[in-house]
């Protein structure tokens, strides 16, 4: 089983940053994508930024050249660093990890979730 323990968020003023780190642990053999999803209350959850193990990145539009999306593979942790927040980034931010686990079972686990709240 692989868990997924985020941190960060919090309250900030529109305009600042924020950065939010996800640690996953388990019976891991590889991780091939990690990444980060948001969901506003009455809106589907969507990706915000995804990092695969080769290091090539993927945003959403609408945080592109805001945010960035950044791994450290030897500590199995993907950190998101928000700048220049909108309220419109507010959400619960979710890690995301899919990878292989011992008895080369594929994976696909989900953080508990991270409140963003950006105040105008």
């Amino acid at each position: 089983q692989v868990q997924l323990v985020e941190s960060g968020g919090g309250l900030v003023q529109a305009g600042g940053s924020l950065g939010l780190s996800c640690a996953a642990s388990g019976s891991i053999l590889s991780i091939s994508a990690m990444g980060w999803y948001r969901q506003a209350p009455g809106k589907q959850r969507e990706l915000v930024a995804q990092i695969v193990s080769g290091g090539s990145t993927n945003y959403a539009d609408s945080v592109r050249g805001r945010f960035t999306i950044s791994r450290d593979n030897a500590k199995n942790t993907v950190y998101l660093q928000m700048n220049s927040l909108k309220p419109e980034d507010t959400a619960v931010y979710y890690c995301n990890a899919i990878g292989v686990a011992v008895a080369l079972r594929p994976f696909a686990s989900w953080g508990q979730g991270t409140q963003v709240t950006v105040s105008s």
